[in-house]
């Protein structure tokens, strides 16, 4: 009674094991998919941080090719972080504001990935007449700033600001980059090697920087299973 029990079950035995080989590889992958990171477009954002323009947009927007001047008087383009995952902001030297506690997690997360090649980090300056290359030069002494890991920006005004509003959508504000223009905002965007974003982050909050911090595994991942 027994055997013939046993040798019913084999069929129903081997059923479940093709079943399983075949059924949980997928629903892994499911899950993987399910853990990557958002890409966002235009289309994506809150409206009132995207040029007008540019609302349409649903799929392949990348951060636009940029030319700046950084701590060093070096010029830094999208070259410089060609291959790299990158944390971006905007700040000014002369900020007492937010621009402080940004700095310093900033700096934390610097200190975090200062081993991680893939990892660097990009600051913009939304006062760049003001902030010199002199200015940046001292500012960037004084928050520990890694030459070739964080680059702090000047450049032109109307380029940064076009930046900040076209590429990165960081501002809620509208304005044509000119004298009266000002931006001033406490995101941190994370760009990913392909000049995609992949996710926006408050940075004064130190919850957001974990959740940073835990997104840029995920993106690591996804580059890793490539």
């Amino acid at each position: 009674m027994e055997i013939k029990f046993f040798k019913k079950s084999i069929p129903t035995l081997i059923f479940l094991i093709v079943f399983s080989a075949i059924v949980i590889p997928v629903f892994y992958q499911l899950l993987k998919v399910d853990t990557k990171l958002k890409i966002y477009n235009p289309a994506d954002v809150n409206p009132r941080l995207v040029d007008f323009s540019m609302k349409h947009i649903t799929k392949d927007h990348t951060v636009a090719d940029f030319k700046l001047t950084n701590q060093n008087g070096e010029i830094i383009t999208n070259k410089n972080y060609k291959n790299k995952i990158y944390v971006a902001d905007f700040f000014f030297t002369r900020c007492q504001t937010i621009c402080i506690a940004m700095a310093y997690n900033m700096s934390e997360l610097q200190d975090f990935y200062k081993k991680d090649a893939d990892i660097m980090f990009l600051s913009h300056s939304v006062t760049p007449v003001i902030d010199s290359v002199s200015v940046l030069k001292d500012y960037a002494e004084r928050k520990g700033v890694m030459d070739g890991k964080w680059n702090v920006t000047t450049g032109s005004k109307k380029h940064i600001y076009e930046l900040a509003r076209k590429s990165y959508f960081a501002v809620l504000d509208e304005g044509d980059g000119g004298e009266n223009d000002f931006i001033h905002t406490e995101q941190f965007i994370l760009v990913d090697k392909e000049r995609r974003i992949r996710g926006y982050y408050d940075g004064t909050e130190k919850e957001d920087m974990i959740k940073l911090k835990n997104d840029i595994v995920l993106l690591k991942e996804e580059y890793a299973s490539k």
